[in-house]
C-alpha cells in the first residue's frame, strides 16, 4: 500500500486520490470488499470539528477580497514601518497577524503575498527575499491560531483544540521572531527610498501620530477579528468549530455594513473559492481515513510504534527521530496528508512516554509549517512562485536563511517544553 501510495505520487496523481487507490488496492489484497469503503469515507469526515475547516477558510477568503487585508497592512506599515527592518517587520507581524484569521498557508500566500512584496521591494528588499519571507511567515498560519492544522491534530489526537490553539500562541510568536532576526541577512546594503524618504517630509512625530491614527481607524473593525475569534474561545462563549462559523459572519459583516465592500459578484467568487479550496483538503481527510483504516486493520500502528520505542531508551533520541520522518514526509506532502498517515503511529508513543500531547501537536505543527517551505514539494513555494511569476528555485535558494533559522527554533520549542505549556496552565 505504502509504495502504491509512493508510485502514484511519482505519476503526479493528486495526493487524495492516491491516498484513496493505494488503500483500496491493499483492501482488495487483505481480502475486504470494496462496499466498506463508502462507509469508512463518510465516517472519517462526519465528525462535527472538521466542520471549522471549510469555514475558516471562507472567513479568510472574504478578509482578503473584502479590502480587510489591505487595511491591516497600511495600519502595520505606519506602526511599524519606520523600524530596522522596515517592510521585512511589517511583513512578518502582518504574516502572523493573518495566520489569526485564515488558518492556512498556501491561502495566506495568496491572500496577502502580492501587497507584501510590492511594499517590501519599495523598502530596498530583493524580490526573492520578499517571496521567500511571505512564504515562511505565511506557513505559521497552521501554528497560529486558530489552525486549520491543529483542528485536524485535535481531531486525529483526540485532544483538546482549545488547548492547542492556546498553547500555540508563544511559539508562533516566537518563530516569528526568529524570522526578524535574519532580516539584515537578506535585506543586505540596499537602501529603504520609500519608507526612509516618508519620515522626514511627514514632520516627525506629529505627522506619524495622525497617520497611525486614520490608519487605526481604517483597519480597526479587520484588527479586531482575532480578538473576536480567540476571545470567543477562550472566555468560553463558543467552540473552536463555532468560532469558524462566527468568524465567517464577522467578515460578512465588516464588509458588508462597515467596510461596503461586499456585493453579490465578490460574495459569489469568494464562495467558490473557499468552496475549491476546502475540497481539497476534505478529499484528503477522506481518503487519508480509508489509509487509516488499513493501517489500524493490519494493526501496523502497533508494529511501527514499537520498533519506534524500541530504537533507544533515550526519549530525545526518539523525539528526534519523530521530527526527522515529519520533516522529509513534509518535503513530499502536505501536513494534513503526513498527519493522517503518521500520529496513528506516534500517539501511542506520545501516551507510552508520557509527552504531553498538547506539546507534541505544537512540535508538529512547526515541523509540518517548515515542510511548506522546504521543496521538492513546499506548496507556499509554488503559490509564491504563481504570485511573483519568479523561478521557484529563485525563491528556494532565498528561503534558505528563513529555513535554517526556523530549525532552530524548532529546536528550542522541542526542547523547552514549557514555551508551549505555560499560557495552558496560566488560562486553567
Amino acid at each position: 500500500m505504502i509504495a502504491a501510495f509512493f508510485l502514484l505520487m511519482a505519476l503526479r496523481v493528486p495526493v487524495a486520490f492516491a491516498l484513496g487507490l493505494s488503500a483500496m488496492y491493499a483492501m482488495w489484497r487483505i481480502g475486504f470488499g470494496f462496499d466498506l469503503a463508502g462507509d469508512l469515507i463518510a465516517t472519517g469526515i462526519a465528525k462535527y470539528a472538521l466542520l471549522a475547516i471549510p469555514f475558516f477558510i471562507l472567513a479568510g477568503t472574504l478578509m482578503g477580497t473584502l479590502g480587510i487585508a489591505e487595511r491591516m497592512i497600511r495600519f502595520f506599515r505606519v506602526l511599524i514601518g519606520e523600524l530596522p527592518g522596515g517592510m521585512g517587520v511589517v511583513g512578518t507581524v502582518v504574516c502572523l497577524f493573518w495566520g489569526a484569521v485564515s488558518g492556512s498557508g498556501p491561502a495566506s500566500v495568496a491572500a496577502i503575498g502580492p501587497m507584501i512584496i510590492k511594499g517590501m521591494e519599495e523598502d530596498g528588499y530583493p524580490r526573492a527575499a520578499a517571496a521567500a519571507l511571505v512564504c515562511t511567515g505565511a506557513a505559521l498560519s497552521i501554528v497560529i491560531p486558530p489552525s486549520i492544522g491543529l483542528v485536524i491534530y485535535g481531531v486525529i489526537a483526540e485532544t483538546s483544540i482549545s488547548a492547542l490553539f492556546i498553547a500555540a500562541i508563544l511559539p508562533g510568536l516566537f518563530m516569528g521572531l526568529v524570522m526578524m532576526l535574519v532580516l539584515p541577512l537578506v535585506k543586505g546594503d540596499r537602501t529603504s527610498p520609500s519608507l526612509a524618504a516618508m519620515a522626514p517630509s511627514e514632520g516627525g512625530e506629529r505627522g506619524y501620530l495622525p497617520r497611525l491614527w486614520a490608519a487605526f481607524r481604517e483597519s480597526f473593525w479587520g484588527l479586531m477579528t482575532p480578538v473576536v475569534i480567540l476571545g470567543g474561545i477562550y472566555s468560553g462563549i463558543f467552540t473552536p468549530t463555532e468560532a469558524a462559523l462566527v468568524a465567517t459572519v464577522y467578515a460578512l459583516f465588516v464588509g458588508g455594513v462597515i467596510y461596503r465592500t461586499l456585493s453579490v459578484r465578490v460574495l459569489y467568487a469568494a464562495l467558490c473559492d473557499a468552496a475549491a479550496s476546502s475540497a481539497v483538503v476534505m478529499l484528503v481527510v477522506a481518503y487519508a481515513s480509508l489509509f487509516g483504516w488499513v493501517v489500524t486493520v493490519e494493526d501496523l500502528v502497533g508494529q511501527y510504534s514499537s520498533q519506534l520505542l524500541g530504537l533507544s531508551d533515550n526519549q530525545w533520541v526518539i523525539l528526534l527521530v519523530i521530527m526527522l520522518v515529519l520533516l522529509v514526509a513534509g518535503m513530499f506532502m502536505d501536513p494534513v496528508t503526513v498527519m493522517f498517515i503518521s500520529l496513528p503511529i506516534f500517539m501511542p508513543v506520545v501516551r507510552e512516554l508520557g509527552w504531553d500531547p498538547v506539546w507534541f501537536g505544537v512540535v508538529v505543527m512547526v515541523n509540518l509549517a517548515i515542510g511548506l517551505i522546504t521543496p521538492p514539494v513546499g506548496i507556499n513555494l509554488y503559490v509564491a512562485a504563481n504570485v511573483t511569476r519568479m523561478p521557484i528555485e529563485r525563491i528556494a535558494r532565498a528561503a534558505l536563511p528563513f529555513l535554517v533559522a526556523s530549525l532552530a527554533g524548532l529546536m528550542i520549542i522541542a526542547l523547552l517544553p514549557d514555551l508551549s505549556l505555560y499560557l495552558t496552565e496560566v488560562l486553567k
